[in-house]
Formats: structure tokens, sequence, C-alpha cells
């Protein structure tokens, strides 16, 4: 049986289209994702984004665990500030990507995708040494996503926090309960992500939402939240990076701690930045009509299959075809491919991703 969070109800009754994802029952769509995306990159959207794992790792040293198990190097940042990083395994594949949120050295706060929580939750716990703790929140807690150019307004209008950094959050205090409020997303434009318990969470989502819809928002489902991030190239686990797939071959070298001493899949992917790698995910558009889909194939100019689509989608924004494909690693920006689109040779041309202007900042 499917999972629910614990806003199922309000989507029910918003009359949303539901599906499986991640083993949880999601609104796909409630408007539709056309109008959804639009709200997001023009006005405000609001995700639930409750699927995704939530876990407190804490007591003395933390951070610094965390640190040795994570591709990305936790150093970087200061307390209060949240980091894309990689669980991989021993030949460098990604287990999943994720985002760790630095309380300070013994407390740290992970969100893994939806599907591989329960893994990562496992690895963590496994490898903790006494006195490290693992709490796994998932029954516990919530998110909520608000994103588009009149997020902040929203949060204000309900009396949370706004004044932080791309990727830097804050405790807050709402009806009494803590929510953490990360300005952070999924979907490339000026966001927040909120971390709160289920206990206020229906409540939360109103007052969200009432503010939303006065300023021309509207909540917005997970098919949207997939046009918008594809439309950023920003790769999603299970499609466009796998453990199958490494972060060498994704274009997310920058979110490795190539100079830390150890982590798990350290010494494939040194071995695979030094030989370069045969294949890598690039961002390819549309020449002429055509709608790309994941598994369809990539060809060169003489019919020679070189790749596959690994995430593809109509544009509402560019009004066009665009994709993540993992391709050879010869093909360039700026060179022309085909793709097989049912059976058709369509011409994509491989660009430089965000197809769209990030304005997460």
């Amino acid at each position: 049986m499917l999972r629910r969070t614990p806003l199922f109800d309000k989507h029910a009754g918003l009359g949303a289209k539901m599906a499986d994802f991640g083993g949880w029952d999601m609104p796909i769509e409630y408007e539709g994702t056309v109008a959804e995306h639009t709200a997001v990159r023009g006005c405000v959207g609001l995700f639930d984004v409750s699927h995704m794992g939530k876990v407190a790792v804490h007591g003395p040293g933390a951070a610094a665990f965390v640190n040795s198990m994570l591709a990305n190097d936790l150093d970087r940042i200061d307390a209060g500030q949240a980091q894309y990083s990689l669980l991989c395994n021993a030949e460098g594949g990604v287990i999943d990507d994720l985002i760790v949120y630095k309380w300070n050295d013994d407390a740290v706060y992970i969100v893994p995708n939806a599907a591989n929580a329960a893994t990562v939750v496992a690895a963590l716990q496994q490898a903790a040494p006494a006195g490290i703790g693992v709490d796994d929140q998932q029954a516990t807690h919530g998110i909520i996503a608000v994103q588009g150019p009149k997020s902040a307004e929203v949060l204000s209008r309900v009396g949370l926090p706004t004044d932080m950094e791309y990727m830097s959050f804050r405790m807050a205090t709402w009806h009494e309960h803590p929510v953490t409020v990360c300005r952070s997303g999924y979907t490339g434009e000026l966001g927040f992500e909120l971390i709160a318990p289920n206990e206020i969470l229906v409540q939360l989502w109103d007052a969200l939402e009432a503010d939303a819809r006065e300023l021309g928002g509207m909540p917005a489902g997970l098919g949207s939240r997939d046009t918008l991030r594809t439309e950023m190239g920003y790769p999603l686990h299970g499609q466009d990076i796998s453990p199958s797939i490494t972060p060498v071959e994704a274009g997310l070298s920058w979110a490795i701690g190539w100079d830390k001493p150890d982590f798990a899949g350290r010494t494939a992917l040194l071995a695979q930045r030094e030989s370069g790698p045969l294949r890598r995910l690039r961002a390819i558009r549309a020449q002429q009509r055509a709608i790309p889909r994941a598994h369809m194939k990539v060809l060169d100019a003489d019919g020679r299959e070189i790749g596959e689509v690994t995430s593809g989608t109509f544009s509402p924004t560019l009004k066009e075809g665009i994709a993540l494909a993992l391709i050879d690693s010869s093909v360039g920006i700026d060179d022309d491919v085909l793709v097989d689109v049912r059976g058709k040779q369509i011409p994509f041309q491989v660009v430089k991703a965000p197809f769209t202007p990030s304005r997460v900042r």
C-alpha cells in the first residue's frame, strides 16, 4: 500500500491527480502541470514534498561522521548553511543525492530522496560510532516547498523569516512549534523549504496556500516540479544519476570534496576523473517539434547510437522539447545529435545547462 503524507486529504480535496512516487501517493497536478509551472516561474507555487526523507544525526562529532560518509566536504560550509551532497558506492555510483543541514559540529540534518531514505538511514546507522545517534524522522515531520519570485512575501505574511542567503537556514517558531526554514529548492527560482512537525503541517499549508492564492499563486504538483528542475538541468536520482552513473559522468564534480582523505567511492572517482569519463550527462534542446522521453536513443549524424535520454519533457517556458542525456564524452556543447522519438530521428543541439536562467540568488 502506498504511503501518504499528512497533507493527503488536502490534495484529495483540491482534486489533485495522484500517483505513486517513490512508494508514496503524491499529487502530480492540481490545475495542470503547465499552469503550475508558469505560476512558479512568474509568481509562487506551493509543493508538498513530505515524501522526502528526514534524518537527524547528533552526538559529539556528528558533522565529522557525516562528512566521512558523503562525497562533498562539510568543512566547506559553516553552521547554519546547507549543502548538496552525494552518498556513493565503492564504484563511484550514486546511492543517493541529498541535502545536508549543518547545525553545528555535533548536529546535522539530512534530507534524502523518498525512495532512498531507508537505505540512507540504514547506511548511517550501521556506520555510526558509539555516541552518534541517527534518528529517522520520516513519520514525524513533513516538508513544504514555497517556490517562486513571490515566495518570500508568502513566508513573511505567515510570520516566517526570509532574511537568509541561498542554501542557508534558520530555526523559527510557528504556533509554538519549531520550523526549519531553508532558502533552497528544486525549481531554479527564489524559494524556501520548510521542515515542520506533523502536528502543524496542515495548519501551515492552509496559511501558506491562502496567502499564495491571494498573490496569484497556487499549489503545484510533482509534475511541474519535474519540468521546473529539468529546465534547470538538475539531476533526478534513478534517472540522471544512479548507482551505475557517477557524479563525474553527471557533471557533479563540484559536489565532491576531492581533498578529503576518504569517502565512499573516492578511489574509483579519482581514477575516473584522471582518465576522463567515457560518457557525460548533457543538456539537449529540440530543433523541431518533439517531446523527448527517458530511454529514447541518442544517435550521431550517421545514425550510430551514442547514448540515451535520461530525462525529457516539454519545456513550458521555452515551448519546446528539452532533455538530459547520457552520451559519449566526445560530444560537446553546440554539437548536433539525433534522438529517436517514436521511430523518427529528430535533430537536437547540445547546450549548456540551465535551459532557462537560474534565479535562486
